[in-house]
């Protein structure tokens, strides 16, 4: 599915996949992931979520803070602007599994803060069992990489953002995948004209992959 099975070498969520590859039984031994050290300073798993047949997976880097909060992907301020871009362009949030490289929250202080931190490649390599097997049981017809570490995580191989954004990579066998920004990104710009920009651009970039949707035969059984 894009993404290359992990070997067993060495600390990795893939000591921790259950037999039974369903998302419920996925979501249930995430919770108990100790493949890197993430989970020590981590309120709690942040795992995947939406419909098992959803046609579009949306992946991002590792939760925020309201996320680790929450336990749920997305429901922060970035998560609001993914959702407001989503319903721009026509794709209901609720059709779409959405879902992190990452599934523990990484930060270090600032203030009274909790500042996010980008996750190493070991981290984001222990944690890829978890993506594979997310992608594995949906089987979804594209996949939305929200940033560098979503995609190098799903195309297993660095990338330049600025290189590949807003196209289609054929996944061969498995799902297209598409690569954009993250949204948090559009909050990191201190110019609000600035910000309305790049979010037109991410509206831009969703439109396309509501677009290439449009192509696919529909699904009987949806």
């Amino acid at each position: 599915m894009g993404i290359k099975p992990e070997a067993r070498k060495g600390r990795s969520a893939a000591d921790f996949l259950p037999e039974k590859l369903t998302l419920p039984a996925l979501k249930e031994a995430a919770a108990d992931c100790r493949g890197c050290d993430l989970y020590k300073n981590a309120t709690q798993t942040v795992f995947g979520e939406g419909p098992r047949k959803a046609a579009v997976m949306l992946v991002g880097e590792v939760p925020g803070d309201q996320e680790d909060r929450q336990g749920r992907p997305f429901v922060g301020p970035a998560g609001r602007i993914l959702a407001d871009a989503l319903a721009e362009v026509g794709i209901a949030r609720e059709t779409v599994y959405v879902t992190n490289a990452v599934k523990h929250f990484k930060w270090e202080p600032q203030g009274k803060r909790r500042k996010h931190k980008k996750p190493l490649a070991s981290e984001i390599a222990a944690c890829r069992p978890w993506l594979s097997a997310e992608l594995t049981v949906t089987h979804p017809r594209i996949v939305v990489c929200l940033g560098l570490t979503a995609a190098q995580s799903v195309l297993g191989r660095p990338i330049r953002l600025g290189d590949e954004r807003g196209k289609f990579l054929s996944g061969g066998t498995g799902p297209e995948t598409f690569v954009t920004i993250h949204p948090s990104s559009i909050l990191r710009h201190p110019e609000r004209e600035q910000q309305k920009q790049e979010y037109a651009h991410f509206v831009r970039d969703l439109k396309l992959v509501q677009q290439k949707l449009l192509q696919f035969p529909r699904d009987p059984a949806a």
